[in-house]
Formats: structure tokens, C-alpha cells, sequence
């Protein structure tokens, strides 16, 4: 791995530690206030989609420290077990939370009668219950590679999960493929289509605002950008590794866009909720005056 330049690596997780802490931060606090108040479908499955941005910043000073150490885990083995099941398992919930989004504000917009039918926090509940464990279970396979026995003349790698043996290869190959098809390529064009059709259902109403209008564009957009930016490029190395037999060394840097979309999620949060525009604009003059009322922050229902 010499051709990596861990620098760039820890400067791009700094910087998304840096944006991503404090912006999600916001958006939890926004979305936990307002589920405490009424609760929505939308709103239920954006906490769940910031916590897993969360959860992924709390590990990410621990990816900081293997780029400060020359891409070499010096930590203790379960460590990088556990390090590497919570990266990937908020990577791959993030996309499904992402797509289950955009097939609520489909329901919303195509059905809105169903909708209102369905509009229980049960149901979102369940959807993201689900997604947290799809992914984790599809993430369980770290545990099993990391650990897997070696052949007595193999000498142990000092990185966390990288350079893998010819058997862990015949595991972690095929598996990743399945990743790409299963959770990035189908809630992609999931996502896509749901967004295609609820843009044209929106501009065929001219009823709806525009201000609306320019909301459902703006959230259809940032959702595809993450897809197509933060996580089409990373999943697309395992369709290269299985098919080469070995992990593209640039996957490290595809990553890194995997990184940024704890930067990006807040955007989405912007135009799906008015809860979080709401407390985007209200929350620092809270804390300069200490005059405004909870009812003043959690105002807003999501759009």
C-alpha cells in the first residue's frame, strides 16, 4: 500500500469529522425534539439517517489514527473487527435509509390518500428497524475474515482488513459483489425512479408551489448526489476486485467520498424536513438569547 498517501486520507477524514460532527449534531437534536412532539414517517427515518452518520463519526477518529500510523493497525484485532462492522454497516444503512426516503415522499406524492393511510410511525419504525439490521447482518462478514485462521508460513498483515489471503479472498470477493447489487445498485435506482416520477407528478399540479417545487428538485438532486458521488464509486471497487481477484488500491479513496456523505446527509435533512430548516435558522439565536420556546424550533412538519 505504499502508492496510498495515508496523508490525504486522515486530511479528508479530519475534514469530514470537522463538518460532520456539528452538522449532524443539529439535525439530531432537531429530529429527536420533533418525533418527541409528533412524530412523522419522514422525520423517524432522518434521526435514524443522522445517527448512522453519527455512529460513523464516533469511529472515525479510530480510521484517523490508521492514516497517522501509515495505513498499519497497531490496536488490538477486534478492534479493527468492530471498527470496520460499524463503518461499513452505517455505509450500507445510510443507502437504504436514503431509498426508503425517497419512496415515502413517492407514496406522499403519487398516493396521497394511501399515504395519509399509512402515515403511522409505525411503519417507519419498522422500514428502519429493518435497514439497520439488513445492513449489519450483510457486515457480520468482518468478524469471520478477520479472524479467519491462516496457514502457518502466511505472516499476519499488520492492516485492518486489507491485503487478504488467497481463502479470504474466495469469501470477501464474492460477497462484496453482492454488496454493490443489493445495497448500492438497487436502492439507486430505486431512488431514481421514485424522484423521476415525483418530480413529473409535481410539475403536472399547477397548484403546487414552487417553493415546493424547487424543495422536491433540491432533495431528489442531493439524494442522487450522494448515491452517484459517495457511494456508486466505492461500491463500484468490488465489482473491479471480484473481477480482478484482488481490491483496487484507489478503493481507498473512493471511500474517502463514502466519508464526505456525513458532510452531504445535512443538505438532504434541509430540503426534506422544515423541522430542520426551522432549527437550522433558530438554533444559534437560541443560544445567544435563551428566549425562544421549544414550540418555536420544532414547528415545522416535514414537506
Amino acid at each position: 500500500m505504499a502508492s496510498i498517501n495515508n496523508w490525504v486520507l486522515l486530511s479528508a477524514y479530519v475534514l469530514s469529522f470537522i463538518i460532520g460532527v456539528p452538522a449532524n449534531i443539529l439535525a439530531f437534536y432537531a429530529f429527536v425534539m420533533k418525533v418527541r412532539q409528533k412524530p412523522t414517517p419522514t422525520d423517524i427515518l432522518l434521526l435514524n439517517l443522522t445517527s448512522s452518520d453519527l455512529l460513523f463519526l464516533c469511529f472515525l477518529p479510530l480510521k484517523m489514527y490508521e492514516a497517522a500510523s501509515n495505513m498499519e493497525w497497531h490496536l488490538p484485532k477486534i478492534m479493527c473487527s468492530i471498527t470496520s462492522f460499524i463503518f461499513f454497516t452505517t455505509i450500507y444503512t445510510s443507502a437504504l435509509l436514503l431509498m426508503a426516503v425517497s419512496v415515502d415522499r413517492y407514496v406522499a406524492v403519487a398516493y396521497p390518500v394511501l399515504y395519509r393511510q399509512l402515515y403511522k410511525p409505525i411503519y417507519a419504525i419498522a422500514v428502519s428497524a429493518f435497514a439497520w439490521f439488513f445492513s449489519a447482518a450483510h457486515c457480520t462478514i468482518v468478524f469471520f475474515v478477520v479472524h479467519l485462521p491462516l496457514p502457518n508460513n502466511t505472516v499476519r498483515s499488520t492492516a485492518c482488513y486489507e491485503q487478504f489471503t488467497e481463502e479470504q479472498k474466495k469469501i470477501v470477493l464474492p460477497v462484496r459483489l453482492e454488496f454493490f447489487i443489493v445495497l448500492c445498485l438497487v436502492p439507486l435506482l430505486i431512488s431514481v425512479l421514485c424522484y423521476l416520477r415525483c418530480i413529473w407528478l409535481l410539475y403536472t399540479q399547477p397548484r403546487i408551489s414552487k417553493e415546493k417545487k424547487r424543495r422536491a428538485i433540491g432533495m431528489a438532486m442531493g439524494t442522487l448526489f450522494v448515491f452517484v458521488v459517495c457511494f456508486l464509486p466505492y461500491s463500484s471497487s468490488h465489482v473491479v476486485g471480484y473481477s480482478s481477484n484482488k481490491s483496487p488500491e484507489w478503493r481507498y479513496y473512493t471511500l474517502l467520498l463514502s466519508t464526505f456523505n456525513t458532510c452531504l446527509d445535512p443538505i438532504i435533512f434541509y430540503f426534506s424536513s422544515s423541522v430542520y430548516r426551522n432549527t437550522s435558522a433558530l438554533h444559534m439565536p437560541c443560544l445567544r438569547q435563551r428566549n425562544c420556546s421549544r414550540d418555536e424550533v420544532v414547528d415545522g412538519s416535514s414537506d
